[in-house]
């Protein structure tokens, strides 16, 4: 699970999707059903990214495997890892802390990463 604390989480959803929408974030992108994915060759559709909202406290994105697939330790990381960066490079006001967990949680979509 990624999780980003701020006092306005839908905004930072809303800026997260109008910057793709933009072209000013070319690495990720989301489909119609809200689910985020990295877009490079080598990643895209390895997993997607569930964002949900807690009122007034964080913005939380859950990890999904593709259909019929499994999401291995590799790409765990790096979706985590590289969804925290692009949020740092371009949203970093508009959080106080970002964060991953090592391991799955109940919110994410996987028996095991």
């Amino acid at each position: 699970m990624i999780s980003f604390k701020t006092p306005k989480p839908n905004a930072l959803l809303t800026a997260i999707r109008q910057a793709i929408d933009n072209k000013k974030i070319t690495t990720w992108t989301y489909n119609a059903n809200d689910y985020f994915t990295h877009t490079p060759d080598q990643w895209m559709g390895k997993a997607w990214l569930l964002p949900s909202v807690v009122a007034g406290s964080e913005l939380r994105f859950a990890i999904v495997p593709p259909q019929n697939g499994r999401i291995g330790t590799e790409v765990y990381a790096v979706y985590h890892g590289r969804f925290i960066e692009m949020a740092l490079a371009h949203f970093d006001s508009q959080f106080g802390d970002g964060a991953a967990t090592a391991m799955p949680t109940a919110a994410d979509k996987i028996t095991s990463a």
